[in-house]
């Protein structure tokens, strides 16, 4: 279903006090009185509080007793001087419709999880905002104020589909008229190309067959106040025609000539419409129109068109629509997959249809194949992550930290491994170097690119953000952590390694003069690889080992004996009216299925992606580096992306920061050790030595985003200066000559 918001989230304050919005719990204890009149501490807690404001819609104020009773009694505050109240703890509450829910949002704040923005469970009809009720409505119900019907999105239709939409009726009532036994048809089609000229404003009822001709004539004659104008004269045949024989020949004239001309230009206009997205009404309106109102009799088929609408219609209403364009159809789930993972589905089939069954390229060439196969990424990435989402929710934490651990960077390695496969089989290094660059475009994107985006998006809304600068400085020491794990072996090199060029030139022609050298690297494998497989490879391996290690210990303390650095309290809803049984979207069997099958493809993808993208490593005049850390290191994030957007917009800014960092520590302790260990089983040409640009855009990225988080609070402004360092950055690789041997 459509998530129009993110459950609830507020900051509360242990000392209690009265808030407009919040019903007083009595103490436990029977101290009812509430806080002390004048007390310093507690107009302290009011000033956080007020700062801080309600970021939710919360209807639910019983909260799990979560902090001991000493913490949360009115006395919580023993010690407070005249500015300050040190024991006044700003909380998180969490509320959510129902228990998995809960644990999905739950999980959004533990360290190694994976970012959910979207529901996984449906949500109450009654809980929806009124913009999603009208997303989700048929298109059968009257409103009492329609408005004006001369929109823009109105005219488009007219523009793309009702011309020839209309114009398509008028042939088929002309054919049905010249056979005469289908000519109530031709009349119905003669009517239904008035109304999908311009469908705005008028409604198609399905009413009963009059049991004479007069009473026909006599409703015909009546106008009802609702309505304007007669009521829609039928055609009907002679009276020496038999009734019987007249319906079954007119239908089959109908079913053979009329109907499938009709019926496949509204599935051609369905699913454009669809596609679209924002002209989804329009879609409804074609289908509906081709599965209900195709198909009736033509005397119980009745098209008028209303002026007032206070007065209910008589009969079944079929149609009734007032917009064409809605710009709210983003929000529009189908069982809680999102509109665009949907529409982007097919193209996952078109991919892998033309890149096996088309492998010689006589219908598409390598570059139009590897953009479908990087595209095809994006709606798998989001299968993937909405299955490990709805399975830690409806799992207890072990099962979730390993489906998470497991498959939370399949998208990136599933890629990595069957590019270091094909470089390894064709014996070319370039291979490995855009991996080590998607690698390092990754690490650099998810610092500096997904929160600075986040930050200015979010800015804009917010003119201040704060987060938990607390849970942030885990991430922030795992990082510099990793990143100095991952960039020693190449230090070393540097230290220890011998310097070799391929060309020098004598500047001064004088024997002892100055030399200018070109394609210079330092060459571990001199006196027979003695330095490399003596010291580098074992300290590579000591590495891989230790930067596992490390991360499970961040989990340990973050998920097990430090849970308190992010204050998460679950509240217990009992909103009155309302049913909190889950009705989940995938069942823990089903999003099961759903993973693998998105890891199978994504697998395929992947392999067509690495085997296509051999002519554009070689002909594009482009630096392999460029294409490295932007295409291949950013497409696969783009539904990160999209989730830490949603995140800051509704001033979550903790978790649009946690997505980039999490995603960077899973580069450095997961993905890279992990490629080392294949490397082990299946010898490639990936080492962990990088080139200097990685390391310095590395480092100077982590050193800029500890700096800039250290506060706890930012603004556009920051954001803005992550986002244009990041461009920086790029520039550099874009100028940047490709790495040798390539």
């Amino acid at each position: 279903m459509a998530t129009d918001s993110e459950p609830g989230r507020r900051r509360r304050c242990c000392c209690p006090q009265d808030t407009p919005d919040v019903a007083k719990v009595p103490d436990s204890r029977g101290d009812s009185d509430g806080p002390r009149r004048g007390s310093l501490c507690d107009r302290h807690c009011a000033a956080i509080n007020n700062v801080q404001g309600d970021l939710g819609d919360l209807g639910c104020h019983l909260h799990r007793p979560r902090v001991p009773t000493a913490v949360s009694s009115p006395s919580c505050c023993q010690q407070h001087s005249e500015e300050v109240c040190e024991s006044c703890v700003v909380k998180t509450t969490l509320t959510a419709e129902n228990a998995v829910e809960a644990n999905k949002l739950s999980n959004n704040y533990k360290f190694g999880f994976k970012k959910w923005k979207s529901h996984v469970t449906a949500r109450p009809w009654e809980d929806r905002s009124e913009i999603v009720k009208e997303l989700y409505s048929d298109l059968n119900v009257i409103r009492g104020s329609g408005g004006s019907t001369l929109t823009c999105g109105n005219v488009l239709y007219l523009l793309l589909f009702g011309w020839w939409l209309s114009l398509l009726y008028v042939l088929v009532a002309a054919v049905m008229f010249i056979t005469v036994m289908g000519a109530p048809y031709g009349q119905l089609c003669w009517d239904l190309a008035g109304y999908f000229l311009w469908p705005f404003g008028k409604v198609i009822q399905k009413v009963e067959v009059p049991k004479s001709h007069q009473a026909r004539e006599a409703s015909a004659g009546e106008s009802p106040a609702l309505l304007g104008g007669p009521t829609p004269r039928r055609w009907h045949p002679p009276c020496w025609v038999g009734t019987g024989y007249w319906h079954r020949a007119s239908s089959a004239a109908w079913l053979c000539l009329g109907y499938p001309v009709l019926a496949l230009a509204h599935g051609l206009v369905c699913v454009t419409a669809w596609l679209l997205i924002i002209l989804i009404p329009v879609a409804k309106l074609s289908a509906r129109a081709a599965s209900r109102v195709l198909l009736l009799p033509p005397e119980r088929v009745l098209i008028r068109r209303l002026r007032m609408t206070e007065v209910p219609l008589e009969g079944e209403v079929i149609l009734c629509c007032y917009r064409a364009a809605n710009p709210y159809y983003y929000k529009y789930a189908v069982d809680g997959i999102n509109v665009f993972a949907v529409n982007l589905l097919p193209l996952v089939l078109v991919t892998l249809v033309l890149g096996y069954v088309d492998s010689p390229n006589h219908l598409t060439g390598s570059a139009v194949k590897f953009t479908l196969a990087l595209l095809s990424i994006m709606p798998l990435s989001y299968y993937i992550g909405m299955a490990i989402a709805s399975i830690s929710a409806q799992s207890n934490f072990a099962v979730g930290a390993v489906v998470n651990a497991t498959f939370g960077s399949i998208t990136e390695l599933t890629f990595y491994i069957t590019a270091l496969i094909k470089g390894s089989r064709e014996g070319n290094r370039c291979y490995a170097e855009v991996v080590k660059s998607a690698l390092t475009g990754t690490l650099v994107g998810c610092v500096l690119f997904v929160p600075g985006l986040c930050m200015v998006i979010g800015g804009i809304r917010h003119q201040e953000q704060r987060f938990n600068s607390r849970s942030a400085g885990v991430s922030s020491a795992l990082l510099f952590l990793s990143v100095g794990g991952v960039f020693a072996p190449t230090l070393f090199s540097k230290v220890y390694g011998k310097l070799v060029c391929g060309e020098c030139h004598n500047v001064t022609q004088n024997p002892l003069g100055h030399y200018l050298c070109h394609n210079c690297h330092f060459d571990l494998m001199d006196n027979n690889g003695t330095l490399y497989y003596s010291h580098v490879q074992p300290l590579v391996y000591t590495v891989s080992i230790l930067l596992p290690a490390a991360y499970l210990i961040g989990l340990f303390f973050t998920l097990k004996t430090h849970t308190h650095i992010y204050d998460i309290h679950i509240s217990d809803c009992h909103m009155p009216g309302h049913h909190h049984s889950a009705v989940v979207h995938w069942s823990r069997w089903q999003a099961l299925v759903i993973l693998l099958l998105s890891t199978l493809c994504m697998s395929a993808c992947a392999d067509l992606a690495t085997e296509h993208i051999s002519p554009i490593l070689t002909n594009s005049t482009i630096s392999q580096y460029f294409i490295g850390v932007t295409v291949l290191a950013m497409v696969p994030e783009l539904p990160e992306i999209v989730n830490g957007i949603q995140f800051a917009l509704q001033n979550h800014l903790s978790l649009s920061i946690e997505i980039g960092n999490c995603i960077a520590v899973q580069v450095c302790m997961l993905q890279i050790p992990i490629l080392v260990l294949f490397t082990i089983f299946y010898p490639t040409n990936f080492t962990l030595v990088f080139s200097d640009l990685h390391v310095y855009a590395s480092m100077f990225s982590v050193v800029l985003m500890n700096y800039i988080f250290m506060d706890g609070k930012c603004d556009y402004f920051q954001g803005t200066v992550l986002v244009m360092v990041y461009f920086i950055l790029l520039a550099v690789y874009f100028f940047a000559p490709s790495p040798s041997g390539c």
